[in-house]
């Protein structure tokens, strides 16, 4: 029998993927991010400190979940909302780590817990270039903020005392009142965005246009690659084993807006698929 974590991972798909070609197990949003506990109550953003992230999670003391950074101020924060309310265990946000210039992800996100977001879905009183959550509902953020209690150690590097924090924190988790969790079809209902299989076949004519830009992910052995509007929009999920392949879906399908476009996602591709191959870390822009 599916458990609790496993059926809303069902019903989270449906925000950012279509049903096919589920990915079955927690976090269910891709990303880069360190899982030592599922069941433990405490997240740890590391902010715009990505080395950090995983020197967190090395040894980590009882109670930590998971580890990851947060480098954008909209669709980063975004994700921890998406994996966060997928698990109800985690009852704790620890933001740490230095902020990422600009961005201010752990500033904008103090103001989401304080704040919340408004009409036009911006979170009031955020400091980031852009602190807007396209693909996140009022009822989701209304969610995340009676979750989880968010904890302050922004510009913290120091990894004993981030340790020695959540290690305070999973002491006290047990004697908070427990969540009831609200599944992702008791909150506002989203668009299903399209997720397709990439295919390997020559394209017989190109066709430009503008149409956005793309993350790349690595989950397992498989590329995961996510196409967002101009206005941080979430509009498919391209996922396949090879560069060449989704290379060749984005070009014959109109997805790439230009010639330079075209060759940058070139470069980053075989240099995610090369990742996978020998084990290494991918970080989208980083040579």
């Amino acid at each position: 029998m599916p458990t609790r974590m496993e059926n809303f991972g069902f019903l989270l798909s449906r925000t950012f993927a279509s049903t096919k070609a589920k990915k079955k197990t927690w976090p269910y949003v891709p990303g880069t991010y360190f899982v030592t506990d599922p069941a433990a109550p405490i997240a740890v953003t590391t902010l715009g400190s990505v080395a950090l992230a995983e020197a967190v999670s090395q040894n980590p003391p009882p109670g930590l979940c998971i580890v990851g950074k947060v480098e954008t101020e909209n669709i980063g924060i975004e994700k921890i909302i998406k994996n966060i309310l997928s698990n109800p265990s985690i009852r704790y946000l620890v933001c740490a780590g230095n902020e990422p210039p600009k961005h201010l992800t752990g500033a904008t996100m103090m103001a989401l817990f304080k704040n919340g977001i408004d009409g036009n879905n911006k979170i009031p009183g955020a400091p980031g270039m852009r602190p807007i959550l396209p693909n996140t509902s009022a009822a989701e953020v209304m969610a995340f903020r009676e979750q989880v209690e968010p904890i302050d150690m922004i510009g913290c590097t120091d990894i004993p005392t981030i340790h020695a924090r959540v290690a305070r924190l999973a002491q006290t988790a047990d004697a908070k009142p427990a969540y009831k969790f609200k599944s992702l079809g008791n909150l506002a209902k989203q668009e299903e965005v399209e997720r397709v299989i990439a295919a390997g076949t020559d394209p017989q004519r190109i066709k430009l246009d503008k149409a956005g830009y793309f993350v790349i992910n690595i989950v397992g052995d498989t590329l995961l690659v996510e196409h967002y509007s101009y206005q941080d929009k979430l509009i498919r999920v391209i996922e396949g084993r090879d560069a060449r392949s989704i290379y060749l879906t984005l070009i014959r399908n109109g997805w790439v807006s230009k010639l330079d476009h075209a060759a940058y996602l070139g470069k980053e591709l075989a240099r995610a698929e090369w990742s996978i191959e020998h084990g290494l870390g991918f970080v989208q822009d980083r040579a």
